[in-house]
This record gives C-alpha cells, sequence and structure tokens, in this order.
C-alpha cells in the first residue's frame, strides 16, 4: 500500500542524511518530490535519477531556504511544475557546536538563519496553497536537544527548541483549514553531522541512549511518512521524539 500515491512534496536539504531517506521514503510511497540542496550538483543529480527510476516525478532545486526571496521562487517554481504542494518537510539545518564563551555573533546568526529562518520562510510560502486546497502536512526537523538542550550546542539548541514554538502555533493557525503542522525530535543520527562524535569513544554517547546506539536516517523517514500520510489524519501541533529514549 502506498500512503502518499500522487501526492507532492517538497524536501529542504534533500541530497543526504535524513533529507535525503526521507525523499527516497516519499517516492517509495508514490509521492512526487522535489527537494532543495545548495553545493553538491553531483550528489543531487544522482537523487533526482534515483527518485526517477521509482515510479515517480522528482526535481532537484539548487536553492537556500534561509533566504527569503529563494523560498518564494521555489514555492511558485514547485507548483507551477508539479501543480500542487501537499507536504512540506523543512529539513535543512547545520550546527556549529562550541562552548557559549566561545561561540561568535557571526556563528550564532549563520544557526539561526540555516536552522529557524528557514523554517519560516518556507512554511510561509506553501500555506497559501495548502489553506486553498483545504489540506497539507508540513513537518519541521527540530532535535532531542531543542527539547533538552546539550552543552556545547546552545545555538543549535535555539534554533531546534524555537521550531518547536512555531510548530505549535502554525498548528492553531491553520488547523481550521485542516493544514497539519508538526515536528520530529531526532536524537543522534548517523549522518555527516554527527560522524565526528563516532571518531572517538562512541560509547560515551551510547551511555546516554536507552538503546545503545545511533539512529539511522531511515527511522527518522519512518516517522515522516507518518506525519506526511493520512495515517496522522488526527495529529497537529505534536512533536514526535525519535531519539532512543533520550528524552525519558
Amino acid at each position: 500500500m502506498k500512503l502518499l500515491e500522487n501526492k507532492t512534496a517538497i524536501v529542504t536539504g534533500g541530497s543526504r542524511g535524513i533529507g535525503e531517506a526521507i525523499a527516497l521514503k516519499f517516492a517509495e510511497h508514490g509521492a512526487n518530490v522535489a527537494f532543495t540542496y545548495l553545493s553538491s550538483d553531483e550528489k543531487a543529480k544522482a537523487l533526482e535519477d534515483k527518485l526517477t527510476a521509482m515510479g515517480v516525478k522528482a526535481k532537484a532545486y539548487k536553492s537556500d531556504a534561509a533566504d527569503f526571496a529563494a523560498a518564494e521562487a521555489l514555492a511558485n517554481d514547485v507548483v507551477k511544475e508539479f501543480g500542487a504542494i501537499d507536504i512540506c518537510v523543512n529539513n535543512a539545518g547545520i550546527s556549529r557546536d562550541n562552548l557559549l564563551l566561545r561561540v561568535t555573533s557571526d556563528q550564532w546568526d549563520e544557526v539561526m538563519h540555516a536552522n529557524l529562518k528557514s523554517v519560516f520562510n518556507l512554511t510561509k510560502q506553501v500555506i497559501r496553497t495548502m489553506m486553498k486546497a483545504r489540506s497539507g502536512s508540513i513537518i519541521n526537523m527540530s532535535s532531542i536537544v531543542g527539547v533538552k538542550g546539550n552543552a556545547g550546542q546552545s545555538s543549535y539548541a535555539a534554533s531546534k527548541a524555537g521550531i518547536i514554538g512555531f510548530t505549535k502555533s502554525v498548528a492553531q493557525e491553520l488547523g481550521s483549514r485542516n493544514v497539519r503542522c508538526n515536528a520530529i525530535a531526532p536524537g543522534f543520527v548517523e549522518t555527516d553531522m554527527t560522524h565526528y562524535l563516532k571518531e572517538g569513544d562512541a560509547s560515551q554517547w551510547f551511555e546516554k541512549i536507552p538503546l545503545q546506539r545511533f539512529g539511522k536516517p531511515e527511522e527518522i523517514a519512518n516517522v515522516a511518512l507518518f506525519l506526511a500520510s493520512d495515517m496522522s489524519a488526527y495529529m497537529t501541533g505534536q512533536v514526535l521524539s525519535a531519539c532512543g529514549g533520550m528524552n525519558i
């Protein structure tokens, strides 16, 4: 059973890691996928080809969601190319981890723009189409760090906590139009962003995780599939933690 047959999804930061896993999972369930990337043309083209080979329509967009004008152009282009936007996954993000004493003003602003302003930018652009259709699912990628904090990640935690507040507010604004907005709070997931954590003794991190391992991108993609589909039709304003039990 394909849960997203004939739906169109935008996935930001879709060329690698969790974003790539979500794009593939959505295509597997019948969704047409527009995804964004910033730098690797080769990786983006490879994923576009892989998605198309799965029998859906797919297109890679070199676009920075942290740029308001770029987000507006992206949403307009996707509607023109695909005819609709049914699902929006705000996944793009960065980290600039350091102790607060060493975090620079520029680093703080960089994280806020990439992680938080990008969510505002694209959500604002897709809601008109969704409200008109009286249907839609917005999925914002937060983090367990945004729920409970973490030493050395003040900027990242603040940006991801901001996403949670934004998600809950948007859910209240758009619920009457049948547009849902939820967030996912992953724990440590095996991606390029967390690779450095496993270069040393990974056991120190596993001690904090009841399931004793890092998550896989595909496991986060499964949560995104649930929130994108009608299986979660009566859920909005929620934060689903996929963190191996770190929030216990």
